[in-house]
């Protein structure tokens, strides 16, 4: 999924800025609103006709409640002191009643202490700038992985922002920048990390503090302010109502990322990435307001609205200067649909080999299990749904003769449970898909109702560590079924249910003041009875581990549940692949041991797995530069390789070097399209899981003995490419 969000909040800063306080000396307490929502939260995570896991919210729990506070506001450990956190311990029991009553000043406290902190670091590090310390020819190292290390001295601060500002020098060094280019480009970056703090305020810092609550009660259980609620509605949805642009901040003015074709940006012709909004009015003739060091969010704000409405902005133009007269745009609000987020599709050709003939296997891509709440309750059919959009690519399979379909669910962190549930039943005739555990021990099962499939031919499912939640729900059942292949890495170990609360119901509250809560209220269980809590779903075919469970998923949580199993729900087995899977495995290896792109992506994940278990990064120019010059010495023969063996050109092969810069700081419109290049990189993993589905026809097709083995013919309505 895109980092970018469609008009919506993309701070250049660290995301430990995600909660400050307004400057000065004075602490504010919680608003109205504040107090009601912090009592609203938690009388539902205490009560365990809501909770799936309530936790009594006492003196224990207020001590995680602080650590994790601190946690969320510092995660680097770059800002507080040992002595900022010692001075903290005096809330270490009182949280829990600040929780209860309403009261937000310990919080903002320790919020505007963080504020401090954040503009003296920023001030230290601009200073560094001005000494003759850049030298890199000794054995300094800069140790930038602090999550477990101890809070520090306000003296080995210093050492720490001085080796973190020595590498941000040494990378632009490297990268060719000269010293005074160098000096100003990190000046900007340490001035902007200030302001990016000052942004955020009071409600950012309540949040912060909510969600320090939530996460204690467990993993997945969060608070949105109404403004974050909206946004995550959108992102379910894939729509929102506005002038169809990405936008992002730099520096202090909001900038257009992307248009998103369709839209009433796209239509009018008139605006282009890198462009500078300035000032932005309501309707025909409404004020125009100078938005030029807003938050971006607030800018979105006046930017989207309903469809039919007019919005007017001032545009000063990519190749203009930003003093240059800004052009006025009149738009016309639309409602958009964020396709770039929906379900794509691909072929792959399989050619002729080793006697097998050549194939064509369909891929769809799914990012995310979404689905348009909003619409569907409209009962208008215009909704955007998942299951829907894939149900059309399988239609468009079938035209094109494809032989086999591969689901990638790679990074899918998941979405909606009925959205899981539908799109299984695209590939099973009727039957149980998940059961769901409430906290009171009751057990439900949701599964598919309706006669018939969508595809009944050759399946695999392609998934990673970060495959989570309902591509989980999907990937085992599939599994549970026999239905198809699992190929890829474990995945991430997200068994539990959330649903979306919405506070303002019980003020009966017509407006959005309180927000909504991301509600564990159930533990989701396969058809067979395994949870994948913890352990995820395994695969059949395994790649290459790219992260390892202690550093990513489920169980990298201290509270999460831990994993279990019920009794299964009766279903059909379609088939068994056991009995290939070693001549799957056999052949997967012997074919990657000759495919260049395979190794070669192989390789870069070992090489970033003994980089990150390092957790340090040299500060020593010559060590650096040899690292640089062997990486671009590879890139440069690993070109002549496709070259040679006539392989696809990587669209970034010449643009892949570090160029010491964040995304803030790099020119917009081309970050963009280099960001859309990206997507057409080769993509071994799809391929060769493309090829092992292949494998598994070629050998069902062969022998009737396996076919029968594998796939029942009593039991499958399945046709693998004639074995049926």
């Amino acid at each position: 999924m895109k980092t970018h969000l469609l008009l919506a909040l993309a701070l250049t800063a660290p995301v430990a800025l995600l909660a400050r306080a307004d400057s000065g000396t004075s602490v504010a307490g919680a608003t109205a609103e504040q107090a009601t929502t912090s009592k609203l939260v938690y009388g539902l995570l205490s009560n365990s006709r809501y909770a799936y896991r309530p936790v009594a919210l006492d003196d224990a729990l207020s001590a995680d409640i602080l650590k994790r506070y601190l946690e969320s506001l510092d995660g680097s450990k770059m800002f507080f002191t040992a002595q900022d956190i010692a001075g903290f311990d005096q809330y270490k029991t009182t949280l829990d009643d600040d929780i209860k009553s309403g009261d937000a000043v310990p919080a903002q406290a320790i919020f505007a202490l963080y504020k401090q902190r954040v503009d003296q670091r920023a001030a230290y590090a601009r200073s560094l700038l001005k000494q003759d310390i850049f030298h890199f020819d000794g054995n300094d190292r800069w140790y930038y992985d602090r999550e477990k290390s101890p809070w520090a001295t306000s003296q080995e601060l210093d050492t720490l922002w001085k080796q973190s500002v020595m590498n941000d020098w040494l990378r632009l060094k490297l990268a060719g920048q000269q010293p005074d280019q160098i000096r100003k480009t990190l000046d900007k970056r340490y001035v902007n990390l200030a302001k990016s703090a000052a942004d955020l305020n009071g409600e950012d810092a309540f949040q912060s503090f909510l969600n320090a609550y939530t996460n204690a009660i467990d993993p997945h259980t969060d608070y949105f302010n109404p403004r974050t609620a909206e946004r995550f509605n959108q992102q379910m949805s894939l729509s929102l109502e506005g002038i169809g642009a990405v936008l992002q901040k730099q520096d202090d003015v909001v900038v257009v990322r992307e248009i998103v074709p369709g839209g009433p940006a796209a239509l009018s012709k008139r605006l282009q990435p890198g462009d500078r909004i300035v000032a932005v009015g309501q309707g025909g003739s409404g004020p125009m307001e100078d938005v030029v060091g807003w938050r971006i969010d607030d800018v979105v704000d006046k930017i989207k609205g309903a469809k039919g409405t007019q919005v007017r902005l001032d545009v000063i133009p990519v190749q203009a200067g930003l003093d240059s007269k800004p052009n006025l745009l009149t738009l016309t609000r639309a409602r958009i649909r964020l396709e770039e987020q929906a379900a794509k599709s691909k072929v792959i050709d399989l050619p002729a080999a080793n006697g097998e003939p050549a194939r064509r296997i369909g891929v769809v891509e799914l990012p995310a299990f979404y689905q348009d709440f909003e619409g569907r309750r409209d009962q208008n059919g215009d909704y955007a749904s998942a299951t829907r959009d894939v149900a059309k690519l399988l239609a468009g399979f079938k035209a094109q003769n494809v032989d086999g379909v591969v689901i990638d669910l790679r990074n899918n962190g998941g979405g909606s449970l009925d959205e899981a549930v539908n799109l299984t039943g695209l590939f099973i005739d009727k039957g149980p898909v998940v059961q769901v555990r409430e906290s009171s021990g009751r057990v439900s099962i949701d599964g598919d109702d309706n006669a018939g499939v969508a595809w009944d031919g050759p399946l695999a499912v392609l998934v990673n560590r970060g495959s989570a939640s309902a591509s989980e729900i999907f990937a085992g059942a599939i599994k549970d079924y026999g239905r198809g292949l699992i190929i890829g890495e474990n995945t991430f170990g997200k068994g539990t249910v959330q649903n979306m609360v919405d506070l303002d119901r019980w003020p009966a509250n017509d407006g959005s003041q309180y927000g909504q809560v991301k509600l564990t209220i159930a533990q989701f269980f396969l058809p067979g009875g395994s949870s994948t809590q913890n352990k995820g779903v395994a695969p059949d075919i395994a790649f290459p581990v790219t992260v390892d469970a202690s550093e990513f998923g489920e169980s990298t949580y201290d509270n999460a549940l831990p994993w279990t199993r019920i009794q299964a729900a009766s279903h059909v087995r379609y088939g068994n692949f056991t009995a290939i899977l070693p001549q799957l495995e056999q052949r997967h290896e012997a074919r990657v041991a000759h495919d260049p792109e395979f190794q070669w992506w192989a390789e870069d994940v070992a090489q970033f797995r003994a980089e990150q278990d390092k957790k340090y990064i040299s500060l020593n120019e010559a060590e650096r530069r040899t690292e640089r010059d062997r990486d671009d010495a590879k890139r440069k023969q690993r070109e002549a390789e496709r070259k040679q063996l006539g392989l696809a050109a990587d669209p970034l092969a010449a643009d892949d070097a570090d160029d010491g810069l964040q995304a803030g700081e790099r020119d917009v419109a081309k970050d963009a399209a280099r960001e859309k290049q990206a997507e057409n990189r080769p993509d071994p993993l799809l391929r060769e899981s493309a090829a092992i589905l292949g494998d598994a026809m070629g050998l069902l097709v062969a022998s009737k003995q396996l076919t029968a083995q594998v796939l029942p013919e009593s039991h499958s309505p399945l046709h693998w490419a004639g074995a049926e």
